[in-house]
């Protein structure tokens, strides 16, 4: 009887031990304060020694002030002067600059998003053409997602000054990429001029994005006219952070970048901006909490009919 009672007596203290284990790691996980991400500016030129030096110790700000994800900007690696130079420098994934990045990442134990990366594209010695491409590289120094630019900018804007045909070296990317699951939640990929395009942030959105990234760099006209409505816009129809890295400043004689790197809301709230002056760090808590609480209290997602209802003006004869 006594040995019955110990053995019930000892069972549900060890049932409560677990309990209270429990809801002591639940409550250390409810009260611990949202990761920390990073996006940096800076002004990259032809230069990639230089050009590394300097996302080196951006990255390295950012890992002191406690940030567990780096965003770099397109074009990261380098800006050419010329079509000719953009190709000559340009690599492979298995060459000198990602292998670089992947032993930083596992040097500072840091997750890393480079965004623009000049990637020779395939039959390389034959086509000559690139992809731009977006790397996610995790801190073990893996590779988890490349991503390549499927919308190419191509613009003609003679009262602003601008002439750039990136179609002209530039392989449109595939297709789009599934999120990808990270410290601070899960990031959909794009770059630059992909954010004039709703219906890849939706996308990504419907396959479980909580954050959108976008490195970019936006010329001093457009950026001035568009760059925050856009990422506002993106972050508000699609209920997600929106995190886009920026180059800023005068890459070389024919070039310029707007900078204003930005961390917007769900709510389409500005949190962050670098400004439009010179290369820097902002650090911003990503609370998925706030993409919960937005969806919750707005179900704009739920609301939304299906694809056939948007198209269905497509076979009305005109």
């Amino acid at each position: 009887m006594f040995s019955w009672i110990w053995r019930s007596c000892a069972k549900n203290v060890a049932t409560l031990a677990r309990r209270r284990h429990k809801t002591a790691l639940l409550n250390r996980m409810s009260t611990s304060p949202p990761p920390l991400a990073a996006i940096c500016q800076m002004t990259a030129t032809p230069n990639k020694e230089a050009n590394f030096s300097t996302c080196r110790k951006l990255v390295e700000e950012a890992r002191e002030k406690g940030a567990s994800m780096v965003f770099l900007p397109e074009g990261f690696d380098y800006i050419g002067s010329s079509r000719e130079e953009t190709l000559s420098l340009s690599e492979s994934l298995a060459g000198d600059t990602i292998a670089r990045y992947i032993k930083l990442a596992r040097q500072l134990d840091v997750w890393l998003s480079l965004g623009g990366f000049h990637e020779q594209g395939p039959d390389w010695e034959q086509e000559r053409r690139i992809y731009n491409s977006h790397i996610i590289i995790d801190n073990k120094g893996d590779i988890l997602s490349v991503y390549r630019k499927s919308h190419l900018f191509d613009v003609k804007l003679p009262e602003k000054g601008i002439s750039l045909m990136e179609s002209d070296f530039t392989l449109p990317g595939p297709s789009l990429v599934a999120p990808v699951e990270t410290p601070i939640g899960k990031v959909g990929l794009g770059i630059c001029y992909d954010l004039r395009f709703p219906e890849l942030s939706l996308a990504l959105q419907r396959s479980g994005a909580d954050i959108l990234t976008y490195p970019s760099a936006f010329t001093v006209a457009t950026g001035a006219a568009h760059w925050e409505v856009l990422l506002r816009a993106r972050a508000i129809e699609s209920q997600c952070f929106v995190l886009a890295a920026a180059q800023v400043g005068q890459h070389h004689e024919k070039r310029s970048s707007y900078g204003h790197s930005l961390a917007v809301d769900p709510w389409g709230e500005v949190l962050a901006d670098c400004g439009g002056d010179s290369p820097g760090v902002v650090i911003v808590e990503v609370d998925l909490d706030k993409v919960k609480r937005t969806r919750k209290n707005m179900p704009v997602q739920q609301h939304r009919r299906d694809t056939a209802f948007y198209h269905s003006l497509d076979q009305t004869s005109t």
